[in-house]
């Protein structure tokens, strides 16, 4: 089968021929129809990662897909389903190799396009500002890259919990995406005194952060007293450090989310805030946003869209 294969980090990833994965106790193995990139995929190919697999590998992290053979010990499943996963590795390939526990089945209504890029993404904001965050109802919420893959999908369950919602992106194009998201007031980061403007909105509860500095200390300057301040990922490149006496006399709390990393260490809150997000779907109260849909053949200009950040939402690689 084809797979996107890193042999090692001195080297671009390379389209490759390997053999098709059979799954074994506790496993399934999915036909993917598409695979959502995500910013860690770059890192990964840096060594960058939190978490940095044995090379080599196989890359792609979230995937939709049918599936294909049931190993033993695994219930709930069928072959020809169609489920989503998070298999942390080996998505851009023909066909997957996952834990069972970690598909799930697609609402019926759910195109593989929207499944492939929904859980990192609608994951790890549902899981940072309602578990972690603690977001209350008309308290006010700013995003930072509020129209990429998970700042975007901030902006949304912002909005359906309850809060007003602040954008700030680069450019007038993304701020449209963030404004049809349902955000209150859309900010150009270029062009936006953001300390100062956040300050004269009235202050912000909480702060979500996927971009890193000089934003983020802009935003964390303009948080209230108590307020909270979510580092989800740093995108710009520049981790930003926090003064404590600025945390001590405002009372802050700063708060950071690896959203797979609760999978090794409790996955309850994880598969809870999933099976939410979902049912907000089949609701209609989400709209995943897809910017491109590319093929496998140009999964390297996904990756360059991805680290120029020419992109809006999610890019999906169809493998099919």
């Amino acid at each position: 089968m084809r797979a996107l294969r890193l042999e090692n980090l001195e080297s671009l990833p390379a389209i490759s021929q390997v053999p098709t994965p059979r799954p074994e106790r506790g496993q399934i193995t999915v036909n993917v129809a598409a695979c959502g990139l995500n910013f860690a995929d770059l890192l990964t190919m840096k060594g960058q990662y939190q978490e940095r697999p044995p090379l080599p590998m196989t890359l792609g992290m979230e995937i939709s897909g049918v599936v294909r053979e049931i190993g033993p010990d695994v219930d709930g499943f069928h072959v020809g389903q169609r489920v989503a996963a998070f298999t942390g590795m080996g998505g851009l390939a023909d066909v997957v190799l996952c834990p069972a526990e970690r598909c799930i089945v697609l609402p019926d209504d759910m195109s593989m396009t929207d499944a492939a890029g929904f859980l990192v993404a609608y994951g790890t904001s549902h899981l940072a500002l309602g578990h972690r965050a603690r977001l209350q109802r008309d308290e006010t919420l700013v995003v930072l890259g509020a129209a990429g893959g998970v700042g975007l999908t901030a902006v949304e369950i912002g909005v359906q919990m309850g809060a007003r919602v602040f954008a700030v992106a680069r450019g007038e194009q993304k701020l449209q995406v963030a404004k049809q998201a349902g955000a209150a007031i859309c900010l150009d980061s270029d062009t936006t005194d953001l300390r100062r403007t956040l300050k004269d909105l009235g202050g912000v509860d909480v702060v979500y952060d996927a971009v890193g500095e000089p934003m983020a200390s802009e935003a964390l300057r303009a948080l209230r007293p108590e307020g909270r301040f979510l580092a989800i990922g740093f995108a710009g490149g520049k981790v930003p450090q926090f003064p404590a006496n600025i945390l001590l006399v405002k009372n802050l709390t700063v708060i950071g989310l690896y959203w797979g990393g609760y999978l090794n260490f409790a996955p309850t809150p994880l598969t809870d805030s999933l099976r939410e997000v979902f049912d907000w779907y089949a609701q209609g109260r989400l709209k995943p946003h897809v910017s491109h849909v590319l093929p496998f053949d140009q999964v390297f200009e996904g990756f360059e869209l991805l680290r120029n950040r020419k992109s809006t939402g999610k890019i999906v690689i169809s493998m099919q």
